[in-house]
């Protein structure tokens, strides 16, 4: 799968215009709920509480273009509950946000 860095920001500046105060803002909202996302399945106690967290983090993805991002989650979502190589993964692809 293909790795777009651009894609979140051009989203955003397509929702929003020539507004690059707004785009820097409405981004650092976007990174802070995906890190809470994976702080809640990083903590999850059940599978459900992985798979809540997963989908919301999948949702957000979505929102935004980040197709990496996106199709981790999804896996994350079908997949065993605390997943240590895939919250390695998760993390990855948050930093390169």
């Amino acid at each position: 799968m293909a790795y777009d860095p651009g894609a979140i920001d051009a989203t955003l500046a397509a929702a929003v215009g020539d507004e690059p105060a707004l785009i820097v803002e409405l981004r650092e909202a976007f990174l802070e709920s995906v890190k809470r996302c994976l702080e809640s399945m990083k903590s999850a106690r059940t599978a459900d509480d992985w798979t809540s967290g997963a989908l919301r983090l999948k949702g957000l993805a979505a929102s935004f273009g980040a197709v990496r991002l996106l199709a981790l989650a999804g896996e994350a979502a079908v997949g065993q509950a605390q997943d240590a190589a895939l919250l390695r993964q998760l993390h990855r692809a948050i930093e390169r946000l």
